[in-house]
């Protein structure tokens, strides 16, 4: 794989030096990663003063599922700003990440025409590329034509004719056949997608070729992960875009708040025409720069095996480069930023380096990172194919600006990985990407940027993320990203608590199971749709353990997880004797004693930890003979209806330690030592595996807990701190 990197490297340096223009794109992989089902070809010219973009596109798409096809569907995303009804702005209520639109500062897209070219001998010839022996949609098998015909789906075809994949007999025009269609919620006033009805039925294993010529203005400043602020653009969601066919029905849902994207892995080749100053970045990579000689310039980029494309430009933008296990490292750094910009590319190469060591080989040649301007937040911290926006904040205190780069640099990464090579259902399952992203987030941060801190403070990503957890179990990690309860329930169930289930899975696992799991399920599925399902099957086969048991409660039920040391008794025990002088029926008067070396000898109580917490005997630890015996039970509570196996962990007075385990099933279990030691402190978890515990201060208890309160306070000034990093990460 590196070999091919460095052939497209030199590739590239060799096009770009060649005073030929119109040169044909470089091949990036000789054997293609994915299906490459829908395939773009776009030129596309920017016109900042208007901040609107021209475009004609042309998209092959090739129908990989079992079933005839008779209408596309498409995602405007753009238009989720055209008006203030339409889902996302309505649901938003037109802020997002404390960005919010001007008063003109609406954006749109509109199709001005579409068509179906007729196809010709270069047409099909082109074909190859796209061509790929990987299944496509799920885990659908390649359908033949033959096989289909004689199933009965589709007719049978002369293929000296047609050739074995048929693109367009005829051109036909279709703009009047495009309709809008709202299949989430019926919203009039959104137009975010469309069907286009097609005059013949698409066979399993035909092609087609849909053109395209589209405009759209960008909205101001850039929201919700796109748009312009005076010369700044970074462009995304930008362009009509086909939906993905499960192989049984369309999946085009509207552009809510609450969602981001799903979409089929393929080639683009997209010539991007911006002022001759500009400096531009983009998904895959630059292969050839042509000077029209009128003031602008075209930037031609080529990507293979992506399932989205975005681009930026700005006249201000000072370029840094470096490169990391081959990956060659590209920086757009904004003027007033350079201070930050050898931060940037230090986190970029230890965070590309630690991926690949632990979950599997990056294979593009390339990456890209964004510094957004000033005033455009709106961009930053997002994520497309080989392209990255970061966020610098400004104005923070010493340290947590440098902290929250980093931060936000890995995020952004780990999405190239859990989203652009995994490409689950974003608007139904939000949290394959972005809970396994926050898993990785803090596995990345204690693995590659242990030397990190805050304020002097160990910074504790599992600890933070744990924060986000109270009070927010509305809906089940399992739930259509738009249909949760609210922004807060959302964000929970898709970042936080997935990322924190996962910590606790790989307590349980342990560390050796848990990576071999995560890299299972990146080798298994990458460049394919991998659902929730396939995640669970991957882990069960890879650790050789069936947890189902686990998986329904986490992920499809609210369950709260609450484990604690509810109390700790001791007690000397002696032989005891009665006295069989008394007679029974004859009342107690409150003086003497029934039983030898009773509660007044050993000192009262058995040791009430809410209270005082008395020694068994005087409290005092001089007292104590050798040889004197002692019971000790230890109480631990199952608080939430979350079940899980928990460890106990008991310190003695002599510093000895015990060990015992619990299924977790009841509501409480008893531990109970007889010694010549007596309990000192009981910890539940304690290695603190159990990250989905809801309240980890109740998960130990001392006998004599005079230092409790202190830290509990130093704890609470750590989440305090640490509370502070998600304003800056997304």
């Amino acid at each position: 794989m590196r070999f091919l990197r460095f052939r497209a490297l030199c590739l590239t340096v060799l096009v770009m030096a060649s005073p030929v223009l119109g040169v044909d794109p470089p091949v990036l992989f000789e054997t293609p990663l994915s299906p490459r089902i829908a395939n773009y070809a776009i030129e596309v010219r920017l016109d900042p003063d208007l901040r609107m973009i021209h475009g004609k596109e042309t998209l092959t798409w090739i129908n990989k599922s079992p079933v005839a096809i008779d209408e596309l569907q498409f995602h405007l995303y753009l238009n989720g700003f055209r008006n203030s009804e339409a889902n996302f702005m309505r649901e938003s209520g037109g802020r997002m990440r404390g960005a919010a639109l001007d008063d003109n500062g609406w954006g749109f897209i509109e199709i001005d025409r579409i068509s179906l070219p007729k196809s010709s001998v270069r047409d099909r010839a082109r074909l190859g590329r796209y061509a790929s022996s990987l299944p496509g949609m799920l885990t659908l098998p390649e359908v033949s034509l033959q096989a289909a015909a004689a199933a009965g789906a589709v007719p049978s075809r002369d293929e000296e004719t047609t050739g074995p994949l048929p693109l367009n007999q005829s051109a036909v025009d279709l703009t009047e056949a495009m309709e809008f269609i709202r299949p989430d919620d019926g919203n009039l006033h959104d137009d975010t997608v469309f069907r286009l009805p097609l005059p013949t039925a698409l066979a399993p294993g035909e092609t087609i070729v849909v053109e395209f010529d589209f405009h759209a203005q960008l909205p101001t400043p850039p929201f919700a992960r796109t748009g312009a602020k005076e010369e700044y653009f970074f462009v995304g969601q930008w362009f009509p875009k086909i939906a993905v066919h499960t192989g049984e029905a369309w999946n085009a849902h509207q552009f809510h708040y609450n969602s981001e994207f799903f979409a089929d892995f393929g080639v683009y080749d997209v010539d991007i025409t911006v002022p001759l100053e500009y400096v531009v970045g983009a998904t895959g990579q630059e292969f050839e720069r042509i000077d029209h000689g009128d003031g602008t310039a075209t930037h031609r980029y080529h990507a293979e095996d992506v399932h989205d494309f975005a681009w930026t430009a700005s006249p201000d933008y000072v370029v840094y480069e470096t490169t990391a296990d081959d990956v060659a490292i590209r920086v757009l750094m904004q003027k007033d930023n350079l201070a930050t910009a050898a931060l940037h590319l230090e986190a970029t190469q230890k965070v590309i380096r630690h991926f690949q060591a632990t979950w599997g080989d990056y294979p593009f040649p390339n990456f890209t990172v964004v510094d957004p301007r000033r005033g455009a937040d709106g961009s930053g911290g997002m994520e497309y194919p080989t392209l990255v926006t970061a966020v610098t904040p400004r104005g923070s205190f010493p340290g947590l600006s440098d902290l929250a780069i980093e931060t936000v640099i890995v995020h952004e990464f780990g999405h190239n990985y859990w989203y652009h090579m995994l490409a689950s259902n974003e608007f139904e399952e939000s949290w394959m990407d972005e809970g396994i992203n926050t898993y990785t987030d803090i596995r990345t941060a204690e693995e590659a940027f242990s030397d990190r801190d805050l304020f002097g403070l160990e910074i504790d990503m599992g600890a933070f993320n744990r924060f986000f957890l109270a009070g927010t179990l509305s809906d089940p990690v399992k739930t259509m990203a738009w249909e949760t309860a609210d922004r807060g329930s959302y964000s929970t169930n898709s970042y936080s608590r997935p990322g924190v289930i996962l910590e606790t899975l790989r307590g349980y696992l342990g560390p050796e199971r848990m990576n071999r799991v995560m890299r299972a399920y990146y080798e298994e599925w990458r460049f394919r749709h991998p659902t929730s399902e396939d995640f669970f099957a991957v882990a069960n086969e890879a650790s050789g353990e069936n947890l189902d048991w686990f998986f329904d409660q986490a992920f499809y039920g609210t369950a709260n997880l609450d484990y604690s040391v509810t109390d700790i008794s001791r007690q000397k025990v002696e032989e005891r004797g009665y006295d069989f002088d008394r007679p029974v029926t004859e009342p107690w008067d409150g003086e003497g004693d029934f039983a030898v070396g009773g509660p007044e000898e050993d000192g009262g109580d058995e040791g009430d930890s809410e209270g005082d917490d008395k020694d068994a005997s005087d409290g005092s630890e001089d007292d104590a003979d050798d040889d004197t015996v002692y019971k000790s039970s230890v109480l631990v509570e199952r608080l939430g209806d979350f079940e899980f196996p928990v460890r106990l962990q008991v310190v003695f007075d002599d510093g000895t330690v015990a060990e015992e385990s619990w299924d977790g099933v009841d509501r409480w279990k008893r531990f109970e030592w007889t010694g010549t030691h007596r309990v000192s402190t009981a910890t539940v978890d304690p290695e603190g595996w159990l990250a989905l515990d809801s309240n980890h201060l109740n998960n130990g208890r001392t006998f004599e807990s005079k230092t409790s309160g202190v830290q509990r306070v130093v704890e609470g000034w750590r989440f305090a701190a640490e509370i502070l990093l998600d304003l800056l990460s997304f």
